[in-house]
């Protein structure tokens, strides 16, 4: 399986853990809630949908919705099959939750990790996050050592990438180091409530103290094409 297969098919777990959801359902909300999903077409999707279901981690049911019933004779359609997670499936998914190896550090295994880190245990999140943080710093230290390197022979437009692509890199490890000492902290997350009343988000199962980023979402897919 390639890794970005293997991201996939743990953010649709992921997502499937929190609620059944039929195909396009689902794939609106990896384009719009994870960023690293944004470029993903249902050609995609669906032959991670099959494994899953062919490893019993899902099953396929019916909709059963009215909205549904009435759209496949309407439109000459069959019913949207509706994805939902098994009992093997979600223990899958938090043995995949509790794994903190080097691939949970990398750029899109990590935005992905991340965006679960809300069913995700404290000392698993810090172990990421320390991880995460360790591997930038190493990409730090040689990105700057290959400047040095190189200075005297780059224009003053590739120095100036160079160092934006620093100063990212640079802005990333301060948010980490952030986040560390939240969780270190032990802070509570709040969330406002509807009357804007602050509630506790207990979706971690444990106080943690990580802020959560705000997430631009993506465009919203047009094609509606049932499942």
């Amino acid at each position: 399986m390639s890794r970005r297969a293997g991201i996939l098919e743990f953010a649709v777990l992921g997502l499937l853990r929190e609620s059944p959801m039929h195909g396009y359902e689902l794939r609106k909300r990896l384009n719009t809630s994870l960023g690293v999903f944004r470029a993903f077409s249902y050609g995609t999707l669906y032959p991670c949908l099959k494994t899953l279901v062919t490893n019993g981690w899902l099953i396929e049911e019916p909709g059963n919705t009215s909205e549904d019933a009435l759209a496949a004779p309407l439109a000459g359609r069959r019913a949207k099959i509706v994805y939902r997670l098994t009992a093997e499936g979600k223990e899958h998914f938090e043995d995949l939750l509790s794994q903190t190896g080097p691939d949970a550090y990398e750029d899109e295994h990590f935005a992905a990790r991340f965006a679960f880190f809300g069913q995700t245990s404290r000392d698993v999140r810090m172990r990421v996050l320390e991880g995460r943080r360790s591997r930038l710093e190493e990409r730090l230290e040689k990105m700057r050592a290959s400047l040095a390197r190189t200075r005297e022979r780059l224009d003053d437009y590739t120095l100036e990438l160079q160092r934006h692509g620093m100063e990212s890199v640079e802005r990333e490890v301060r948010w980490l180091n952030e986040l560390i000492e939240s969780e270190r902290a032990g802070r509570d997350h709040r969330r406002p409530g509807p009357d804007g009343s602050a509630q506790q988000d207990n979706t971690s199962g444990e106080s943690g103290g990580l802020p959560r980023p705000g997430v631009t979402p993506g465009p919203d897919p047009s094609d509606d094409t049932a499942t």
